[in-house]
């Protein structure tokens, strides 16, 4: 049976004990009514990942003996979806949930000339990425920035596979699943409007190859999980 796994943001190698947040350790102690002696393991989301023994269950300053660490190498495919922001934030709240599930290594929030809602919650944002981190056993917490403007996305992305995917019909097209990846990619994915002429001109000005996610038409936050699939295949 696996050991419960709980995210540290600031884990030092260095030491033996740890005295964890009050959220932590009020979950531990109270939810979970882990008392010392008992074993977990924490990460901080860039790759440690610490095995411990409660030594004092307390439950706002819970404190753990460092019992055994390792470092996990992160994914040798750095995959970043820039997506634009949508009405509806508990969808967007799903996307973030199944894209960090899936391992994406970046997600940048896309201001675009048809995006509706700009206001951004970053703590809570972040909160669900460690919640899925956590749920599905990963070491490596995607990066998240603050929502971003489209045409300082495209102008300064540096990734080695670049790529747009709009619903114009478009002769250029390929398949997303088609293509082989190279070690970084990013993926545009456009607001519930999809990308205006001007926005996809200056995508494939700036190297970005247009790209179909499929046979149908896909909501926003649908097309970034795909995409987000896909990439990582």
């Amino acid at each position: 049976m696996s050991l419960p796994f709980f995210y540290s943001e600031f884990i030092d190698n260095t030491a033996t004990t740890f005295v964890l947040n009050e959220d932590t350790s009020k979950h531990i102690v109270q939810v979970l009514r882990m008392k010392a002696g008992s074993l977990l393991q924490l990460t901080d989301g860039k790759g440690c990942l610490l095995t411990a023994e409660i030594t004092d269950d307390h439950k706002k300053s819970c404190v753990v003996k460092k019992t055994a660490i390792d470092f996990i190498k992160a994914p040798s495919n750095e995959i970043t979806i820039a997506i634009s922001l949508i009405k509806n934030a508990s969808r967007f709240e799903w996307f973030l949930e199944k894209t960090t599930e899936v391992g994406v290594t970046k997600v940048i929030p896309l201001l675009c000339d048809r995006t509706e809602k700009q206001y951004f919650r970053m703590d809570r944002m972040k909160g669900i990425l460690v919640s899925a981190m956590l749920q599905s056993k990963q070491t490596w917490l995607p990066v998240l920035q603050e929502p971003t403007t489209f045409k300082l996305v495209v102008t300064s992305a540096a990734a080695t596979s670049k790529y747009i995917a709009h619903c114009e019909d478009d002769q250029s097209k390929l398949s997303l699943a088609s293509i082989k990846n190279e070690s970084s990619s990013i993926i545009l994915i456009g607001p519930e409007g999809d990308f205006t002429d001007d926005e996809i001109t200056l995508a494939k000005s700036n190297n970005y190859l247009p790209v179909s996610l499929g046979e149908t038409r896909l909501r926003t936050e649908t097309a970034g999980v795909v995409a987000s699939v896909l990439l990582n295949i």
